[in-house]
This record gives C-alpha cells, structure tokens and sequence, in this order.
C-alpha cells in the first residue's frame, strides 16, 4: 500500500484509509476488530472515526466507536504505533441533543473536554489527527447547497478554535489538526488566521467525493492545492449506493443489510434522493459496459483522483474490506473518464 503525507506535515498515511462509523451499529465488537487486524495485515495504517459515532448517531452510541477502538488498542499494544489514528470533535447541535445538550456553538472549553473524553475512550495518549467534524458557524454541508447569511449567528471564532487547538498540540495531545465538511471559504480563512498569528495549520479537509458527489472539483479543488492541503475524501461508494446493490429494487428490498435499507434516518438524507439512486443506476451500467464491477469503478474514481491524498473506505463485513482494498490498482481509461464525467453533467452532482 502506497503512502503519502498529510498537507505538509510528516505524519504520512496509506492511500486508503479505514472509516469506522458502522462499528457499534451494523458491526459488532469482535467483528469490528477482525476488520481492523485485516486491514493492517492488508497495509492499511490510517484510521478515521469522530466522538459522535457510530452512524447513524443515537444517544446510545455516542462514543461507541471509539470505545471499539481503544479496546482493540488495549489488546494490542504494539499496534498504537503502527497505526495514524484520526477523530473528530462535533460541531454546532444537528438535532443531537446528547452532544453538549444540543449546544449551537462549539467553545474552546468544548473542544478540550471532547479531545480528553475522546482519549479516554480510544485508550491513547495521543490523536494524530483531530478534526473538526463540521463547521462551527452558518455553511451549508451534508448536502445542503445554498448559504444564506440570515442564518448567522454569534459563534467561536476560527481564531479562537485554532487556539484551543493550539493548546492541545502544545500538550502533546494532538499532532496535527484538520476540518470536515468544509468550504473553500472556510480552509482559506482556517489557513490564513493560523499563519498570521503563528498557530497550527490546518492539514487536511475531510470532505465527501464520489462519483454522485463531486462538489470538490467546484472550487475546494483549487483551494486545497494552493494551501498545501490533503483531501480524505468519505463515502467513496456513496453509502453503498455505487455498488450497485441498490439497483435492482432500490431501498425497499428487505433482503438487503445496507445502511439505506435498514435505517430510514438515512434515506432522509442527500444519498436517499431519488436522483441520486437514478445516477448510480447509470454508473452501475457504465461501469458493467466497461467489464468493471460497480465498486471497482467508483473506487478507483477517487484512488486514482489526483485530488485526493486518502480514500476513507467503511465496511461492514472482512469481504467487503477485500473487495474495496482489491480494487486499488485499478486504471480507467481516458474514454471511460469521459463518459464519467458526461454523466456528471447530465446528472448534476445529484447528492451534493
């Protein structure tokens, strides 16, 4: 497995990375740590999770997936260093009540008390990577498109963040930090604040990109290039939807143990659009076309993307982990990446 650095910090990591957020929902505790021993086996070294998981969020398991993590760390002491472990604090209240009391702001003291709770909870002295899972002021993400400056409100400053930041890396409890879900706005102004009042810069963006979710290559492209940031990018396969296996009978099918069909919260959501179903149909065919699974295709989409430094892949099942991890090495051809990209311009980034 290939590596690479984030932004420019010396932390480098594997060209894919291990996303979490089914651990303690879809996937229990001892299937989740054979997930983890296979996918070190495999080379994967970089592993992503947030306070708030598992997914979708419940009072009940807020914080589970950590506590999975620090217990397979428990049982494997010598692993802790061989592996770049990334989390995320919460941002401003989204209908989740038990995080801060629904709180609408995230204050530096928040920040502190998340990163402490989150070591705890991981068994480790250290993040690596600490995130912030989304912004802690009026932007439009997970999926909404438009900002609108009416919904402004008073909030902790990007300054301010940085510096609650800066206090955990100066602990050593940090290594390094970076933002999710984010706007090209939000990385400039995140860069520019660290570097004129000499605080840490931000190293990476974690942000969706997919095949039915290119937002990126509208700007936060050219941002994340400029700034010397690594784009994560999550949901590769588009919560399952580019696999295929929501083609034949969409969401409805009982049959099927994905997270579209088992949890209606989700269906709710940009992924459960119709159109964006309707387009993943039409890659699923393209890719068939082209003697490519479905996976496969939408998988080396973003592995061979020069815009993207690591591709969080989330599994449930140690089949799905070598399926995803089998398809690195995969090139599509120049006529293949234009039909692609045709069909985005006819589809219309349908769960931006």
């Amino acid at each position: 497995m290939q590596t690479t650095p984030l932004g420019r910090s010396e932390i480098a990591v594997s060209r894919i990375g291990l996303g979490t957020m089914t651990f303690g929902e879809q996937v229990g505790e001892g299937d989740a740590h054979a997930i983890l021993d296979r996918a070190l086996e495999r080379g994967v070294n970089f592993i992503d999770t947030a306070e708030m998981y598992s997914v979708p969020p419940r009072a009940e398991t807020f914080g589970a997936t950590e506590i999975i993590i620090g217990r397979w760390f428990a049982k494997h002491p010598a692993v802790r260093d061989r592996v770049v472990l990334a989390t995320k604090v919460s941002g401003p209240a989204r209908g989740m009540p038990w995080i801060r009391n629904g709180a609408g702001n995230l204050s530096p003291a928040d920040i502190t008390r998340a990163c402490e709770d989150s070591l705890r909870r991981l068994c480790t002295d250290v993040i690596d990577l600490y995130q912030i899972h989304w912004p802690n002021r009026n932007a439009p993400s997970f999926g909404s498109v438009y900002f609108d400056p009416v919904n402004d409100q008073p909030q902790t400053s990007i300054h301010d963040q940085l510096e609650a930041l800066d206090r955990l890396v100066r602990a050593g409890k940090v290594r390094a930090i970076g933002l999710s879900n984010e706007t090209p706005w939000g990385v400039t102004e995140f860069v520019r604040v660290a570097e004129q009042h000499g605080l840490p810069r931000v190293v990476t963006v974690q942000n969706p990109y997919c095949l039915i979710n290119r937002c990126v290559d509208n700007g936060l492209d050219e941002t994340l290039h400029h700034t010397g940031t690594s784009l994560l990018a999550y949901s590769p396969l588009g919560f399952g939807l580019l696999s295929g296996k929501y083609d034949a009978l969409g969401f409805d099918d009982p049959a099927n143990r994905g997270r579209m069909t088992l949890f209606e919260r989700m269906r709710q959501q940009r992924w459960g659009r119709p159109e964006s179903l309707a387009a993943a149909r039409r890659y699923s065919a393209l890719a068939r076309e082209h003697g490519l699974t479905p996976t496969r295709m939408a998988l080396a989409f973003c592995y061979t993307n020069w815009r993207v430094a690591s591709t969080l892949i989330g599994v449930t099942s140690l089949a799905q982990l070598d399926e995803c991890l089998d398809a690195w090495g995969t090139v599509l051809g120049t006529e293949l990446l234009a039909a692609i990209d045709k069909l985005r311009w006819e589809m219309r980034d349908p769960a931006q």
